[in-house]
């Protein structure tokens, strides 16, 4: 009976179709050594107290010891469908580019990567819970602001974020959309060794890149989508009087456009991880519960 069921399990995990994870691993593990670069010795030594608690978790196959471990730690974990699965929808947000863009869809019950940034952040922020509950909540809320920040996770064109439309990257065939900003785009832009992403930032710089809420990000991400991913992806200015054919091609001239936008991203993640980090360690009370933002 055991086997029929996880059998079963298994099965319905691959007929059920998945968002991909936004931005690759690497890119993910830039966004936290941002973060952890811009944070506090205090804030660093205790999310080093937290990570002590990872055997707690039960997920020895995804490991847990670094804040850029947290970064992926959602991703990986996602391969154990059955326990795991659920976590599917918080991932992602998606809102049609032809549409005006609504603040309060396509989040029902709190699935949703805004709601879930949120979530974890207060649950994060909540000395009397045990560690190790904090530590998932502290990895689902930086895995989750990287999500939000890659356009492709806000912005639709009926294409599931991109997953449904192939296109070349260069010379490079065979990918979609959506795993050219996951992957070789964001990594492009984020590999300079004359540039490195992964720094301390400027009082001035954090300012520039931070700021906003898990809407806000969300919104900017739609806002990118729909005036510039898919416009350039396609070549065309008018995304929505017909639709947009199912394959296409990035030129060389479309991504050197992307590469400074897809980095910026990448930043914006990381300086926008470590405010949330250094609030959600801040002493003194808990922020009162109040309804999320998009549901006002």
């Amino acid at each position: 009976m055991r086997l029929a069921l996880a059998a079963a399990a298994l099965i319905g995990l691959l007929l059920t179709p998945v968002q991909a994870g936004a931005w690759g691993a690497y890119a993910h593990r830039k966004t936290a050594e941002i973060a952890e670069a811009n944070v506090s010795p205090q804030v660093r030594a205790r999310i080093a107290r937290l990570l002590r608690s990872e055997k707690a978790l039960g997920t020895p196959d995804c490991p847990l010891t670094t804040l850029a471990d947290a970064a992926v730690w959602a991703d990986c974990v996602r391969a154990e469908g059955w326990r795991w699965g659920y976590t599917a929808a918080w991932h992602y947000r998606t809102a049609p580019v032809c549409e005006a863009f609504n603040p309060r869809a396509n989040c029902a019950g709190g699935n949703c990567v805004t709601a879930q940034i949120e979530r974890a952040h207060r649950i994060l922020a909540d000395e009397r819970l045990p560690d190790a509950v904090r530590l998932e909540a502290l990895a689902f809320m930086v895995h989750f602001a990287g999500d939000v920040h890659m356009p492709l996770h806000s912005g639709d064109n009926g294409d599931r974020g991109g997953n449904d439309r192939e296109a070349d990257y260069g010379i490079k065939p065979g990918l979609n959309l959506h795993s050219i900003w996951d992957g070789p785009l964001a990594e492009r832009a984020i590999s300079d060794p004359a540039d490195p992403v992964a720094r301390r930032y400027t009082p001035a710089e954090r300012a520039e890149l931070g700021g906003g809420v898990p809407a806000d990000w969300g919104r900017e991400s739609w806002e990118i989508a729909r005036g510039f991913v898919y416009p350039t992806a396609f070549d065309t200015e008018d995304l929505c009087s017909a639709p947009l054919p199912m394959k296409t091609a990035l030129s060389q001239e479309d991504i050197v456009r992307g590469v400074p936008i897809a980095k910026r991203r990448v930043q914006q993640a990381g300086i926008r991880i470590a405010d949330l980090l250094e609030s959600a360690f801040a002493p003194g009370p808990l922020v009162p519960d109040r309804p999320r933002r998009e549901e006002r």
